[in-house]
C-alpha cells in the first residue's frame, strides 16, 4: 500500500459528496472528481480548485485513493467495476472507499473485486446528513482490514468527527443499518409526541424545552422539533432515500432472521408520505402524515 496519500479521486458530487470532496481539497490534497452531471463537477472544480474528469476511471488514474458516494448498489457497481469504473485504472497498492449506503453483500463483492486488482477496500457509509457533511462532522462506520483503515483514517477525518472500524468488509454497512433502524423509530416517536401535544392544546415548544433535558431527549428532538412544529420539511435527509435505506435494512433482516416490526411499520408510513407527494421532504415529515390523517 502506498505510504503517503497525496492524490485522491472522489466519485459522486451529490448533497453529501460535494462538500466532502471540498473538505479534501481544502486540506491540500490533489482532488480529481467525477460526477454523472458534468456541470456539477465543473462547478465543484471552480469552487475548490480540483480537476474534473469524464469517467470514474479517468478521475482515479494516478490516485492513491478513490472514494465513492453515489446512490445505490447499481450505481456503485457502475462507477467501480464497470468498463469505465475506478478499478479499471487504480494501481495495485491503492485503496477504494465506498461512502454509499448500500448492501453488505455489495461490500463483500467489492472487497473481492478489489483483492483481484491488488487494491484494498473499505466500506464506509456515513451518518450526519448534508449539514454534517458541510460542517465536516460526519460519523463514518467502516468495514475492512485494520491496515487499510489506519491508512485512510487521516483522510476521512477531514470530514468525519467519528471514524471507526467496525469489523471486516460489510461491517460498516451493517452498522449503518442499525443507525437507520434506530432513527426510524426515534422520528416516529417524536412525530407522535408532537402530534399528541398539539391535539392536547399544549405549547409544543415549551413541552420540548422541558422534556429535552430528560430521558426523552435526542438529536432528532434537538435539531428537528422546531421545523416540525412549523410544518417545514426541507431540512435534512429525504424520505425517498430513507425508504431506500430501510429497504436494505429489511432485506438484511430477512437474511439474518432478525425481527424489525417497528422498522417495517415506519417504512410503510414513509410510503404514505411519498403518496402525499413528500418524497423529497425530510424524514421528520412523519408529523405531517399524522396531521393530515387527523383532519
Amino acid at each position: 500500500m502506498n505510504r503517503n496519500i497525496t492524490t485522491v479521486a472522489f466519485i459522486g458530487l451529490g448533497v453529501m459528496g460535494y462538500p466532502m470532496a471540498g473538505h479534501l481539497a481544502r486540506s491540500g490534497l490533489n482532488v480529481r472528481v467525477y460526477n454523472r452531471t458534468t456541470a456539477k463537477a465543473e462547478a465543484w472544480s471552480k469552487a475548490f480548485g480540483g480537476s474534473y474528469h469524464p469517467t470514474p476511471a479517468a478521475a482515479a488514474k494516478g490516485a492513491d485513493v478513490a472514494l465513492m458516494c453515489v446512490g445505490n448498489d447499481d450505481d456503485v457497481r457502475s462507477v467501480s467495476t464497470g468498463p469505465d469504473g475506478v478499478l479499471a485504472s487504480l494501481a495495485p497498492g491503492s485503496l477504494l472507499v465506498d461512502h454509499t449506503t448500500a448492501s453488505s453483500s455489495l461490500a463483500e463483492e467489492l472487497d473481492q473485486a478489489c483483492r483481484e486488482h491488488e487494491v484494498s477496500f473499505i466500506d464506509a457509509p456515513v451518518s450526519g446528513g448534508q449539514q454534517g457533511a458541510e460542517n465536516g462532522v460526519l460519523t463514518i462506520m467502516c468495514g475492512g482490514e485494520q491496515t487499510a483503515f489506519e491508512h485512510i483514517q487521516p483522510v476521512l477525518r477531514h470530514y468525519g468527527r467519528a471514524v471507526n472500524l467496525m469489523g471486516p468488509a460489510g461491517s460498516g454497512q451493517l452498522t449503518k443499518m442499525v443507525n437507520q433502524i434506530c432513527i426510524a423509530g426515534l422520528v416516529q416517536g417524536l412525530a407522535e409526541g408532537l402530534h399528541f401535544a398539539e391535539q392536547a392544546g399544549l405549547d409544543r415548544k415549551h413541552v420540548v424545552e422541558v422534556i429535552r433535558q430528560g430521558a426523552a431527549g435526542s438529536w432528532q428532538m434537538e435539531n428537528r422539533h422546531a421545523s416540525m412544529i412549523d410544518d417545514h420539511y426541507d431540512h435534512g435527509f429525504a424520505v425517498d432515500w430513507m425508504r431506500k435505506d430501510l429497504g436494505i435494512c429489511l432485506e438484511q433482516a430477512r437474511t439474518l432472521q432478525a425481527r424489525l416490526p417497528v422498522t417495517a411499520l415506519v417504512d410503510q408510513f414513509y410510503a404514505d408520505v411519498q403518496a402525499m407527494g413528500g418524497g423529497r421532504w425530510d424524514t421528520s415529515s412523519l408529523l405531517k402524515r399524522l396531521r393530515d390523517i387527523s383532519r
